[in-house]
């Protein structure tokens, strides 16, 4: 062989060239895991802007994409997206989740209508594997327009506090803090390296695909799980539902999301509970759900039934408020979404009820009719069809007297007409547990509901009001 280099050695140190991109990938995946697909991909003189391949996260097979802005400003153009579509091909013949690193300027002008081509097979292939497999957008650079529109769409999305998020070069508020108060981003991080880490712990909570099983994994206890449970229920008004969620999961295992969507005090995440994912939602520490707070958890409850994933909901919620008071401005609309998703989600559903649970609240949340498969309740929580100031109002008027106030009326009627034993004795619960009993009641009705499948009625898809 001559000293002169091959031209397919240059072609691969060219292509194989260190970026920030690739640092990425590198950190994505378990080391030395990383296989590329389609390296020598080139637009032109070019490379195609993106680095695509597969490998392993914590053990398990993943593909992923990262843009990369070292090659015509990570631009998105034909050779661009056929990159990316390969990935997904390869996902969906393989049943392995997707990560796509978002860090570009936009599509390649140059190319006009076939960079709009390779945006559109982005965007399909994103929206028809959903449910399928686990998609996870990183963002951590700009990612606007129709980039924006595919990252929104996966499963989760994790962006970078450095990152833009936006639709229009127009958009005034575009970086993260605007991402997460509106709801796109599930999970802030402060760089890069955070970003991608985050990403990890996410897909070794979810499945490879819709018809795996869960992943498993080592847990314990949390510590003083027992006493801050019974500390909660003492004081449910002032109780941290997120306190509560980090009580009956395994310890270190809670990853909230969207944290900053709504001011509701509702709460959602991923975590683990012997050792096995769970979807934990918390409604609400206010004691009401807002419309944004209902959306919120629409989404996550649909994200968890695609999977299979269980769901306990912790139920503390005395109604739904509208948006600023005025029911018409989406108020009446999220909340349809909300009872329309938990009823028509077949995944493993529990319901711990903490604290007030009245009317429609009861009925989307808990009620075993529309959705819970397995409803429990703490001692001194409160099941009703109307508050119980209301239903003395309506019901009990002439229990007041001057020897016994209103007070004492509302008070008799929440423990003995509304308690918790009543509501069993009437079948609509399952059980009544202490509150240190949680976990132990949590941990048996998973394993009994595991193995649930439900069959519903032949039909395209739902009508969900959107």
């Amino acid at each position: 062989m001559s000293d002169k280099a091959m031209p397919l050695d240059d072609a691969r140190k060219d292509a194989l060239k260190d970026t920030a991109a690739r640092k990425r990938m590198a950190a994505l995946f378990d080391s030395d895991t990383f296989v590329e697909v389609g390296a020598l991909v080139k637009n032109g003189c070019d490379g195609a802007g993106v680095i695509t391949g597969y490998g392993l996260v914590d053990g398990s097979p993943v593909y992923a994409f990262a843009q990369d802005t070292s090659v015509r400003n990570g631009a998105v153009g034909a050779a661009h997206g056929s990159k990316i579509k390969k990935i997904y091909e390869l996902a969906l013949k393989t049943g392995a989740p997707v990560v796509g690193i978002y860090d570009s300027n936009g599509a390649a002008i140059d190319e006009g209508l076939d960079a709009m081509a390779a945006y559109g097979d982005m965007l399909c292939w994103t929206n028809n594997l959903s449910g399928v497999v686990p998609q996870v957008s990183v963002v951590l650079g700009p990612c606007a327009g129709c980039a924006a529109m595919i990252a929104a769409s996966a499963d989760f999305v994790v962006i970078s506090e450095q990152a833009e998020l936006f639709l229009s070069p127009g958009d005034e508020a575009c970086g993260a803090k605007n991402a997460a108060l509106s709801g796109v981003a599930h999970l802030v991080e402060k760089d890069d390296a955070a970003a991608v880490a985050a990403a990890r712990r996410l897909i070794a909570l979810l499945p490879s695909n819709n018809l795996s099983a869960l992943p498993l994994c080592e847990f314990r206890e949390a510590d003083g799980a027992d006493a801050a449970l019974e500390a909660a229920a003492k004081a449910m008004d002032k109780a941290d539902m997120m306190k509560i969620i980090g009580s009956v999961a395994d310890a270190g295992s809670v990853i909230e999301l969207q944290k900053d969507f709504t001011k509701c005090g509702v709460h959602v995440a991923l975590g683990t509970v012997a050792g096995s994912t769970v979807g934990f939602v918390a409604a609400s520490d206010s004691g009401k759900v807002c419309s944004n707070g209902s959306s919120k958890i629409a989404r996550f409850v649909a994200i968890c039934d695609s999977f299979q994933i269980p769901v306990v909901t912790f139920v503390n919620c005395a109604g739904f408020a509208a948006v600023n008071g005025h029911a018409f401005r989406g108020g009446v609309r999220e909340v349809a979404k909300l009872a329309h998703v938990y009823a028509e989600a077949t995944t493993p559903k529990i319901a711990v009820i903490c604290g007030a649970a009245y009317g429609s609240a009861y009925v989307a949340l808990a009620g075993r009719g529309a959705n819970a498969d397995y409803a429990v309740a703490w001692p001194d929580a409160v099941i009703s069809a109307l508050s119980p100031a209301t239903a003395v109002a309506f019901m009990e008027g002439d229990k007041i007297t001057k020897d016994k106030t209103r007070a004492q009326v509302e008070a008799e009627y929440a423990a003995n007409e509304a308690g918790a034993v009543a509501a069993a004795a009437k079948g609509h619960i399952d059980d009544v547990v202490d509150p240190a009993n949680t976990r132990a009641a949590v941990v048996s009705a998973i394993d009994m509901l595991i193995g649930k499948r439900v069959s519903r009625l032949p039909k395209k898809h739902a009508n969900i009001p959107m």
